[in-house]
């Protein structure tokens, strides 16, 4: 069985690959990604854009197995902020609140990245809680229909300075307190046992696994 990834993203791809070859599962990149529009990813949940992608993929590549995933940071202290909006957490932030000054970092220079690290540094400063969550929600479907959902989660704390150099998103802050690594310092293997991507790629792997004995 081959599965088509919808993710332009190599990290993503080769971790989701990786997983799948113990199953006897393929996992390919969509062909021709690049020339599909993207989809507008305006649901208010990590399922609902995963959804909305995963349909609008498939429909473009008729009868393939296509999945798509959605995932962010959740950090209870800003009411579960940046969530959906995880990847434009900064600029969209910038733009709804142009009358808050900039305190200790410029979230308004660098790669998208480090505008939102610096972003959420500069939320987190006063607060005592540092507790949060990445979150993926993925969904498979062909010609249009979802087949399965899956979600997966990890817990971590935010640090207050960034440490380590892979990885990419939020992850030289979220700290793994059991192994008092940041996801930035992690082996990629290791992570992959116990990232949200990871978790829910296995779960999805498993609904695949039971519905095809």
């Amino acid at each position: 069985m081959t599965l088509y990834a919808a993710t332009s993203n190599p990290g993503k791809l080769a971790e989701f690959a990786t997983s799948a070859s113990t199953s006897g599962i393929e996992v390919l990149a969509l062909p021709n990604l690049h020339q599909i529009p993207e989809p507008i990813e305006d649901a208010t949940t990590f399922q609902g854009n995963a959804d909305l992608k995963a349909i609008a993929y498939s429909l473009a590549a008729p009868n393939l197995l296509v999945f798509a995933d959605d995932s962010g940071l959740e950090v209870p202290a800003l009411n579960s902020q940046p969530g959906v909006r995880s990847a434009r957490f900064a600029d969209d932030y910038t733009t709804e609140h142009p009358e808050e000054p900039v305190i200790d970092t410029p979230v308004s220079l660098g790669s998208k990245d480090d505008r939102n690290n610096a972003l959420l540094l500069q939320l987190m400063q006063n607060e005592p809680s540092r507790t949060a969550r990445f979150v993926c929600n993925l969904a498979l479907a062909r010609n249009g229909q979802v087949l399965f959902r899956a979600e997966g989660s990890v817990e971590g704390q935010l640090l207050h300075t960034p440490r380590g150099a892979d990885g990419f998103g939020y992850d030289p802050l979220f700290l793994v307190p059991s192994l008092n690594l940041t996801f930035a310092e992690i082996p990629r293997e290791q992570k992959w046992q116990l990232s949200h991507r990871g978790n829910a790629f296995r779960a999805l792997l498993a609904q695949l696994a039971s519905s095809h004995p």
